[in-house]
C-alpha cells in the first residue's frame, strides 16, 4: 500500500504578510517533514461595506498570495516540498499565459507540483477579469486540452469556440510534459449537497487527479464515489488511476478523529490528505508551526 503524503494549506490569513514569514513557514513545514503546501487562490475580494448581506467566504480584507508567483517564491528557499494549487480558479484566466506561467512555474521548482484547478464561484470575480461567468464550465473543459498541447508539443495549431492557435508554442517548455492537473469538486459538508454529474464527469473524464471536498466517512462521500467510479470506467479509465487528494479542515478540538478521517480517506483511495491549520485561533509563523509538530505525531499513527 501506498504511504500517504500529506499537505498542509498556506494559512495565508494568520501568518505574516511578509517574504521572510514565508520563507520561515515553509522551511518549518519542510523541516517537519510535511510533502507538500497547498496554494489557495483568489484574484478580487468583494467590499462587504457596499453589498449588504454578503455571505461569500471571503471579501475585500481577505489576503491571498497570487499562487504562480509565491510557490516559485518558496520552492527556492526549499529543497523537497512540493506544491499544489488547491485550487487554481483557471477559467477566469486566460489560457495561453497560463500555460506560459505553470511552464515557468515547473522549471523553477523543479518539477514540484501539480496544478489543482477549478470553477469558482464568485461571479464578481468572472466580471472584473473580463470572462463570462455563465460560460466558464464550457472554457473550463475547452482549456484542458489547450494546456497539454501546449506543454507537450512545440507549435500546436487549433480552432476552437474559446480558443485559436496558429502553428505557435511556448518556450521554455516544463519539466513535467505534462503539469498533472488535478480538479476539484464534491460536496460542501456544510450543504450536505454531493457533486452533480457534470462535475463528477468532466473529473473521471479529463482530470490526472480529484481533490473532492466531503466528509470521507459518510454516506453521501460514499456514493458520490461509487458515482464517479462508474463514470471512469464509463470512460475506458482505471477508477485507480486518477489521483485523489482528501482535505481535513477540522477544529483543533477535533484532532482526535482524524485518525479515523485518514483512514476513511485511505478507503477511498487517497494517497494524499491536505490539512488545514487555519481557523483554528493561531497566529503568526512560530504557532503555526508549533501548532504543525502535535499534526506531524498524530498523523504518524493513524
Amino acid at each position: 500500500m501506498e504511504a500517504m503524503k500529506y499537505g498542509i494549506a498556506l494559512p495565508h490569513t494568520e501568518i505574516e504578510q511578509d517574504p521572510i514569514a514565508l520563507r520561515d513557514w515553509a522551511q518549518g513545514v519542510e523541516a517537519l517533514g510535511f510533502h507538500h503546501v497547498r496554494v489557495p487562490e483568489h484574484v478580487l475580494g468583494a467590499n462587504p461595506a457596499s453589498r449588504p448581506g454578503w455571505s461569500g467566504l471571503y471579501d475585500i480584507n481577505t489576503p491571498f498570495y497570487e499562487p504562480m508567483t509565491v510557490i516559485p517564491f518558496l520552492a527556492a528557499h526549499t529543497t523537497r516540498l512540493a506544491f499544489a494549487t488547491t485550487i487554481l480558479i483557471l477559467a477566469q484566466r486566460q489560457t495561453v499565459l497560463v500555460a506560459k506561467q505553470a511552464a515557468c512555474v515547473d522549471l523553477l521548482c523543479g518539477g514540484r507540483w501539480r496544478m489543482g484547478i477549478g470553477v469558482g464561484w464568485n461571479e464578481l470575480e468572472y466580471q472584473a477579469l473580463g470572462v463570462d461567468f455563465r460560460a466558464r464550465g464550457e472554457i473550463y473543459e475547452e482549456q484542458i486540452g489547450v494546456l497539454r498541447a501546449l506543454w507537450t508539443q512545440q507549435a500546436v495549431t487549433l480552432n476552437l469556440p474559446h480558443h485559436r492557435i496558429d502553428d505557435a508554442g511556448i518556450c521554455p517548455m516544463p519539466v513535467q510534459r505534462p503539469i498533472p492537473i488535478w480538479m476539484g469538486g464534491g460536496m460542501d459538508p456544510s450543504q450536505a449537497k454531493p457533486a452533480g454529474e457534470r462535475v463528477l464527469r468532466r473529473i473521471a473524464r479529463l482530470a490526472d487527479g480529484w481533490l473532492p471536498v466531503c466528509a470521507p466517512e459518510s454516506d453521501e462521500a460514499q456514493r458520490m464515489f461509487e458515482q464517479f467510479h462508474g463514470f471512469a470506467r464509463e470512460y475506458g479509465r482505471d477508477p485507480a488511476s486518477i489521483g485523489i487528494e482528501g482535505s481535513i479542515r477540522d477544529a483543533k478540538s477535533d484532532q482526535h478523529k482524524w485518525p479515523a478521517r485518514i483512514a476513511a480517506w485511505r478507503a477511498l483511495g487517497a494517497t494524499y490528505v491536505g490539512i488545514n491549520t487555519m481557523g483554528n485561533g493561531l497566529s503568526g509563523v512560530a504557532e503555526h508551526l508549533r501548532d504543525l509538530e502535535e499534526v506531524k505525531a498524530i498523523i504518524a499513527g493513524a
